[in-house]
């Protein structure tokens, strides 16, 4: 088994950036969420609120594999939310891939990027109430073309979910339970909320989907833990940083010079 490292980057507001480092290179994913604000009319919901997600790719237009990850974002997210706190409100999240992506779509480490940073940004905000976390890890099943051997692979690149015999990205609610039972603030419950798990061949056996399942779970408890040691860093982060007389000095001196030249554009077209 091999296990990738894991990198969270968390910049000030509701922007959040989380990395997922392979050997070699990085699969990286941007998320902003903005929320509550005011909602089109005709998306109003007099109970809820409403809750847009967009994927955006790096390069050209969304096209159907952008919007049907968006929908997948919606559909395991929106139950980790207190929807109903700011009802005839809108809650959008915006996920932009800056890594690049397959010809066929979105690759499993890609799509478990986008759901940690959309669960991070989602925390960041402060705005927003939740009830649980959601976190994400791609998972890839490696085996010998000469020997009988198989091996799972954490957080595979793209040559290895190439490679693969089957690949997926498995999600996970972490949620503490309230109900009185035994528990370690340390391992909540978690419970699995979507996965993409396929093979080539179109058919897999139930044992090698539960090995899969468990090996993912063990990566999204890495990112959990990753994700509950940063909470206490937010407040500790500086919203912007100072700029001092000098910078501001020339800030202004670059305003007056770009409203100068528009004020002689303006002169030289009425001479004309």
């Amino acid at each position: 088994m091999d296990r990738r490292g894991l990198a969270l980057v968390r910049p000030p507001s509701s922007v959040c950036r989380v990395s997922l480092i392979a050997p070699k290179g990085e699969t990286q994913c941007l998320a902003s969420v903005s929320g509550p604000i005011e909602v089109r009319f005709a998306a109003e919901q007099p109970s809820k609120a409403t809750f847009e997600v967009n994927v955006r790719p790096l390069s050209s237009l969304p096209g159907t594999e952008s919007k049907a990850l968006a929908a997948s974002l919606r559909g395991l997210l929106s139950p980790s939310i207190v929807l109903s706190r700011d009802p005839r409100t809108l809650i959008q999240l915006v996920a932009q891939s800056i890594s690049p992506s397959p010809v066929e779509g979105f690759s499993p480490s890609l799509i478990a990027a986008c759901i940690n940073a959309s669960s991070l940004a989602l925390l960041n905000a402060g705005s927003i109430p939740m009830i649980s976390i959601v976190c994400a890890t791609a998972v890839s099943w490696l085996r010998s073309a000469t020997e009988d051997v198989s091996l799972l692979v954490l957080d595979p690149s793209e040559a290895e979910s190439r490679a693969g015999v089957a690949c997926g990205c498995f999600a996970f609610s972490f949620a503490t339970d309230i109900s009185g039972s035994q528990q370690s603030p340390n391992s909540p419950s978690a419970r699995l909320v979507w996965t993409n798990w396929h093979t080539k061949g179109g058919v897999f056996e139930e044992e090698e989907f539960a090995r899969a399942q468990a090996f993912g779970l063990a990566g999204a408890q890495v990112v959990w833990k990753a994700v509950k040691e940063s909470v206490p860093q937010m407040d500790a982060i500086s919203a912007l940083p100072l700029l001092g007389r000098e910078a501001m000095e020339n800030i202004a001196q670059r305003d007056d010079d770009i409203k100068m030249n528009d004020q002689g554009s303006d002169d030289a077209k009425v001479e004309i």
